[in-house]
Order: structure tokens, then sequence, then C-alpha cells
């Protein structure tokens, strides 16, 4: 009769579970989001010991920003009853075709193309965004008036991020 061959002998060690996933430095994250906040970047990233940690915000509508992203809350320079409009789900909003930097005039000092109450008609120049050493002038999308401007001086934007309110 034929022998079954043996199997080879099994170690004696522990079955192997699975590795476990890096651990997460839930501080260090904080402490990025927290230098986010206070410098206006929407990106930043370190890489320490091989491990590395990538913080990023992006521009996305606050109707689909899951709970608990916390993003900083433009101050609104219009009236109370215009202090109340969702920027996102306004019409009449006007939002940032590029990522840049939002000027409100044409240069330090000068008075701002817009403010709150301006009649604006198709085409006029609301702010300017420079985005890589470029000056663009971003124009008045339709004819109305100004009732909420969402972005201060020299301000960084993103692309789609709400600018301003034309009613």
């Amino acid at each position: 009769m034929a022998r079954k061959p043996e199997s080879p002998p099994m170690s004696k060690s522990p079955p192997k579970s699975p590795a476990p996933g890096p651990s997460v430095d839930h501080d260090a994250i904080r402490a990025l989001a927290k230098l986010l906040d206070e410098t206006g970047l929407t990106e930043i990233a370190i890489e320490q010991d091989g491990a590395s940690i990538r913080v990023a915000r992006h521009a996305a509508p606050v109707a689909t920003r899951p709970r608990g992203a916390e993003m900083p809350v433009a101050v609104p320079t219009a009236t109370p009853a215009a202090a109340a409009v969702d920027p996102t789900q306004h019409p009449g909003v006007v939002v940032s075709p590029m990522v840049g930097t939002a000027y409100r005039a044409s240069e330090p000092g000068a008075r701002p193309f817009v403010e709150v109450g301006t009649q604006v008609k198709t085409g006029d120049t609301l702010l300017i965004i420079e985005a890589m050493k470029t000056m663009n002038q971003i124009p008045s999308p339709r004819s109305g008036t100004v009732i909420q401007i969402l972005v201060e001086d020299g301000q960084p934007v993103e692309y789609g991020e709400p600018l301003l309110i034309i009613e």
C-alpha cells in the first residue's frame, strides 16, 4: 500500500493576524488643521520618520461637507436680512473661476470695485483674482445689486468658492 506524502511540519507559532494599519497621530492632524485655519492655506503635508500626514481643505459646498469638517465662516458685510442667505444656495452667487488671491480693488489703498449696495451691470469688474502672477478681472455675470461680499481683500480663494452675491 502506498503511503501518503507527509505534510511539512506545522510551525508552533500562533497564527498571524492581519497587520495592523499605521497608527494615526490625531494630535498632529489637529495641529496641522489648526495651522491651515491660521494661515489660510488649503493643504499642508509633513513627513517624519517615514510616516507622512497630509491635511487638505476643499471648497466644497457647505451642504455636501461631512459633519465635523470645519471651515472658517466669512463674516458677511451686509444687512442682517442678507446675512441669513446661504451663499452656496443663492441663485445670484458669483463663484471663483480659478484658484488665486482675491483683491477687491485695483491696487492697495484704492477704492474697491464694488461694495454692498453697489448697482452693477453685466460685465462690470467685481474684483481681481491674481493667479500665477497674472491679474484676472472677474466680470459681473448679471446686472443687479451686490447684497453680500464673501471674501476679504488679499484672501486666497479656491475654484468654485463663493465670492459675492448679486440680486
